[in-house]
């Protein structure tokens, strides 16, 4: 199934892409913002995330009530997020459906009416929120690594805040910075499915913020540069390990930086991730669950923000196990590095991310989601074709070559959250 993408750009910064699915009679409609929690000041941390669940809540035509049943007669999933560098909200329809699912959307997210007795409401639902990541060990270890990780910066603070900057977040505040942030420069709407692109470009055009412009090829100035200018963080390689007596296993992480979602080593960075952690017949998993039994789940992932990234082992044993888990990841990490990987390993992991490229191409919700990606990092779309294409030019010594730059030791972290007493992990342990 290729792609048929197209695209149209306003004069205020609205980019409208679709992706033309003709054999289907879903439609994915997505609006995607280039705004997240890394964009907020210290004391609104977390506002993105409230203004998230805030367009929920009514607006001047339809109360929080008649969006929750509109959702439902729609027969699709509204589904919203924020991360550190974007927002988004999307909701998979029938294709006949599309304009009253716009409808829904662009009213939700363009005239919130953020009433106040709401507002008080949301701030205690968020809180409770916050106590479930509490409750939840490998979420709440990903906070206290990514604080210790990224120090003094947005992407070590948590996505939806504290409850002292919530409980600061009432109608005005959320009102100035929903205009501030979720204006048109920032939007990207997509849709894919069964859709033609000039009837939802129409559609976008209704849009009050939506002045029309002269629709520009692929060549033209790259979005991303319009997105919101950040500071790249300064890492640190810390060693953190926590105390709770009541966790029956030992949650563990093992980082070092990695490169960013914008670099063109991404997709040996991706292979590399894959050969050590990336499935059930990886280094990781094969050496920890299948021979010695330590784990039921571990794997590796690389993580990329627009201007930096993440190698990251994750793991949960018993805590008694937990150093021979860090010594087989830092093992494999080190082998890598002085061996580079094998031409077997290699050539599945191009199979396996060969599948799962082809695969996603059946689902509208991950196309659509591919839209906005692409736009938003890059500023054009990346096609499957040259997708595919990068991994597989892909070289063995181009995977080494990651492994020797970011595999060191003075820049291992680790962080770990369990009844770990006594627990001692040093530099040494986790030398390359």
């Amino acid at each position: 199934m290729k792609e048929d993408i197209h695209e149209t750009r306003f004069k205020n910064g609205l980019v409208v892409l679709t992706d033309r699915m003709p054999s289907v009679r879903s439609v994915t409609l997505g609006f995607f913002f280039r705004a997240g929690s890394r964009h907020e000041p210290d004391e609104l941390n977390g506002i993105t995330h409230f203004i998230e669940h805030a367009v929920f809540k009514g607006t001047k035509r339809r109360t929080a009530l008649d969006i929750a049943i509109e959702q439902d007669r729609l027969g699709g999933t509204l589904e919203a997020f924020t991360t550190h560098e974007e927002t988004g909200f999307a909701i998979k329809v029938i294709d006949d459906q599309l304009e009253a699912a716009f409808d829904l959307l662009a009213d939700m997210l363009g005239g919130s009416r953020f009433d106040e007795k709401e507002m008080r409401s949301e701030q205690k639902v968020i809180i409770e929120e916050m106590k479930m990541t509490d409750d939840s060990p490998e979420e709440r270890l990903g906070e206290i690594f990514s604080r210790a990780y990224f120090p003094r910066h947005p992407l070590g603070l948590s996505i939806a805040g504290t409850p002292k900057t919530v409980r600061t977040f009432d109608q005005a505040a959320a009102r100035k910075y929903h205009r501030r942030m979720f204006k048109p420069a920032n939007i990207v709407v997509v849709a894919a499915g069964n859709v033609k692109h000039d009837e939802f470009v129409k559609l976008a055009s209704s849009m009050p913020f939506s002045t029309r412009s002269t629709p520009r090829g692929n060549n033209s100035a790259s979005s991303a540069n319009s997105a919101l200018r950040t500071s790249p963080p300064k890492t640190a390689a810390p060693i953190v390990i926590r105390q709770n007596k009541t966790l029956e296993q030992a949650h563990l992480l093992l980082a070092t930086p990695f490169v960013s979602g914008r670099d063109e080593r991404r997709y040996a960075a991706d292979m590399l991730a894959q050969v050590l952690g990336g499935g059930t017949s990886s280094r990781l998993w094969q050496k920890v669950r299948e021979e010695r039994g330590l784990a039921y789940s571990v794997g590796a992932s690389s993580i990329m923000f627009a201007d930096c990234g993440l190698f990251m082992v994750s793991a949960a044993t018993s805590p008694d196990q937990t150093h021979d888990v860090v010594d087989i990841a830092v093992e494999e990490m080190r082998d890598v590095v002085s061996n580079g990987v094998t031409a077997d390993e290699l050539e599945l992991a191009k199979q396996q991310t060969r599948a799962s490229v082809l695969l996603s191409l059946e689902d509208s919700a991950s196309r659509a989601a591919g839209l906005a990606q692409s736009e938003m990092l890059h500023g054009r779309q990346i096609t499957v074709e040259e997708s595919l294409r990068n991994t597989n030019a892909v070289t063995l010594e181009e995977v080494r070559a990651i492994a020797r730059e970011f595999f060191c030791t003075e820049r291992m972290a680790f962080a770990a959250l369990g009844n770990l007493q006594g627990l001692k992990v040093n530099r040494k342990r986790l030398a390359i």
